[in-house]
């Protein structure tokens, strides 16, 4: 047993599974973060998952709805096992996670109509039966006896690839993709021996996990991802997803059972299965624990499981044997690693803000929004390597991109001043908390300020960052973090109108009638709005976009339409407000279409806009002259990840985040982290 404080010790006893012994239970949930290079897992991949084994992790599972056929599409950038060559990449990958004692497991998947078929090879869909697919919209043809047969031997197939690629097992994905489709009843209208009784509908998932167990050692370790209850969506109810479990166990064909929240199947069901903040912490883990009860065989459960204390507690209650923290680990891998050190207090949190499950929807790869060496482990650190010669850096601006300077530069060795111009740590950070839901936004800038008072950062509160007082300090380095202001219309009686960050500041009264204009198409202004009629105001929403938050990811913009719609915010697309007239005591906005479509009026008490921010230059231009790189933060060097140019002595000047353009908070801190990992 580990030296670890007592509530932690149920995370650390070892478990056995078919033989196999994971040193503790704490595991990282099969997902498709879009590393894969031309379908397979290559280096960026896996060393992805060697920081979660080097951080002491039990068991990381990789290749969310690997693809096991060739007649699905990749629409998330998944590792193909429809062939053999796959297999010398399991098998460097699984050398490289044993080497820290790690067990590796990949999901194997066929998605049936859950797929695209306009992309990739543009190969029709299958599915048990035609009907289209309510997530991704493709209309599949069903399956002949002659398809059927085939992808059961592609899936054994695959999974008799994990095995020689030296993995420790493989996980068939059920619920909402094909197995789970002929399952369904809402998926599933066939007359034959796959549909109709629930023992038909699960022959298709039995004869897999048969031929599998006939074709891998013995100690292969297989497992099920499955839902306990599909129900609100058509799906297999509690009772026969519990069944089907059940019968897998009792023929010895499966070892685990890795249970996700209610369905999954649609849009709506996608955003509580994999939820962000918007959902309580652990929402699923009673229905876990009903499923263990009835099932009495290991199960991994992890949604929205982000602390070592709800984690030590769902396996000593008895709702798990494996607890999932999964993106936990995206937000920092070395999670056990620190609290094997008495550490807990400086593992960064996952806030929930799904900005890595947003982005893999939307076709791009997973980055924590507030870890950015995650994903990028062959060229950004996880671990700060000190610099050779201690140097003095200001830093000016106390938001997430200048406390991520501060840190790096801290862990450099370097002596740092942050100077903020309010008596807080966290910039915007601050004034997203207030808005709706995204409170534990918050938790982004409350790490960042920890660590920088942790490795002892200097910060000078209540002060406005200007030429002089940076420059008393004689500094080698100087970065400008200061962000950016709000943009403004261009418009007749912009004068009148309101940022969000005034509205934030200090929130309308009760009763007011609000329009909000939005051309950013993010959490501004949906989550403001959702504040502002949480607290009595009528509010509408306009867009010049086709529709009202466009920017938005799978798991947050069904959740804001639901909670829009169900207070009665009128959501109006395609439409801009060209002027603003004062009207006695109240507003007019005139609204032009986009497209020509005849325009309108709204009489209202409070006019919004959310444009975004613009750089506020003045410390930039004044300390530029004095600077012996003028400012240039060199192309070359950020592009591959390397020192900065420094060929003469003196003050050298960079900017980082808003104060260089208007983004996000990931971008602020993979800004200030590729410039500072070397300076």
């Amino acid at each position: 047993m580990p030296e670890v404080r007592a509530g932690l010790r149920p995370l650390f006893q070892p478990l056995a599974l078919r033989g196999r012994v994971l040193k503790n239970r704490i595991a990282s949930t099969a997902h498709a973060p879009g590393y894969a290079e031309n379908g397979l897992p290559g280096p960026r991949y896996q060393a992805y998952h060697e920081a979660k084994a080097r951080g002491g992790i039990g068991l990381t599972m990789f290749g969310g709805s690997s693809i096991v056929s060739g007649d699905v599409t990749s629409i998330y950038g998944q590792i193909d096992v429809s062939t053999d060559r796959v297999i010398p990449y399991f098998q460097a990958f699984a050398a490289r996670i044993h080497a820290h004692g790690t067990a590796l497991m990949c999901q194997i998947s066929h998605m049936g109509r859950r797929t695209a078929w306009d992309a990739g090879d543009w190969i029709a869909p299958i599915a048990p039966s035609a009907i289209r697919d309510p997530a991704h919209h493709a209309m599949p043809r069903a399956m002949e006896e002659e398809d059927i047969a085939r992808v059961i031997a592609d899936y054994i197939a695959a999974a008799r690839r994990c095995a020689e690629g030296g993995l420790d097992g493989c996980e068939v994905f059920v619920t909402s993709h094909l197995p789970g489709q002929f399952l369904s009843p809402a998926a599933n209208h066939r007359q034959d021996q796959w549909g109709g009784t629930l023992e038909n509908r699960m022959r298709f998932l039995m004869e897999i996990l048969r031929g599998i167990r006939l074709e891998v050692p013995q100690d292969f370790i297989l497992s099920l991802r499955l839902s306990p209850d599909e129900s609100s969506e058509g799906g297999p109810d509690a009772a026969e997803c519990l069944a089907v479990a059940r019968a897998a166990r009792d023929e010895g064909l499966i070892d685990l059972v890795n249970l996700i929240g209610p369905g999954g199947a649609t849009n709506a069901s996608i955003a509580q299965v994999i939820p962000g903040m918007a959902l309580p912490l652990a929402p699923w883990m009673r229905m876990a624990k009903a499923f263990r009860d009835g099932i009495a065989m290991p199960v991994l459960h992890a949604t929205r499981v982000t602390d070592l204390g709800t984690a030590a507690h769902a396996v000593e209650s008895g709702a798990v044997d494996l607890i999932g923290l999964t993106r936990g680990h995206i937000a920092d891998p070395a999670i056990v690693q620190k609290a094997l050190a008495g550490q807990e207090d400086r593992i960064r949190p996952c806030v929930g803000a799904a900005y890595c499950i947003d982005r893999v929807y939307a076709g791009k790869d997973a980055v924590c929004l507030h870890n950015a060496a995650t994903g990028r482990e062959t060229w950004l650190p996880h671990a700060i390597v000190p610099a050779p010669q201690r140097l003095k850096a200001v830093v000016a601006g106390g938001g997430p991109a200048g406390m991520e300077a501060a840190r790096v530069l801290a862990l450099r060795g370097h002596d740092v001043v942050l100077i903020e111009a309010s008596g807080r740590l966290g910039g915007q950070v601050r004034l997203a908390e207030r808005a709706g839901w995204r409170r534990d936004i918050g938790g982004v800038a409350d790490w960042l300020a920890a660590e920088i008072g942790h490795l002892g950062v200097r910060v000078q509160f209540d002060t406005w960052a200007d030429k002089e007082n940076v420059l008393a300090e004689t500094p080698d380095i100087v970065i400008d973090a200061t962000g950016g202001l709000p943009k403004s219309l261009q418009i007749p009686g912009a004068d009148l109108i309101l940022s969000t960050w005034d509205a934030l500041t200090t929130l309308p009264e009760a009763g007011r009638a609000i329009l909000i204009h939005d051309e950013v198409g993010g959490h501004q202004a949906v989550s403001l709005a959702e504040e502002l009629v949480r607290r009595g105001c009528t509010v509408e929403i306009c867009t010049p976009d086709r529709l009202v938050g466009r920017d938005l990811g799978g798991s947050s913009y069904p959740i804001y339409l639901g909670n829009l719609a169900r207070a009665g915010v009128r959501l109006t697309p395609v439409t801009a407000i060209s002027a603003v007239l004062r009207k006695g005591n109240r507003l007019t906005a005139r609204l032009a279409h986009e497209y020509g479509g005849p325009g309108d009026e709204r009489e209202v008490d409070i006019v919004i806009a959310e444009l975004g921010t613009e750089p506020f230059p003045a410390l930039f231009d004044a300390i530029k002259p004095l600077s012996m790189n003028q400012g240039v933060t060199d192309l070359a060097a950020t592009l591959s990840a390397t020192a900065q140019p420094a060929t003469t002595p003196g003050l050298r000047l960079y900017r980082v985040g808003d104060a260089l353009a208007g983004r996000d908070i990931h971008a602020a801190l993979l800004d200030s982290l590729r410039l500072c990992k070397d300076l």
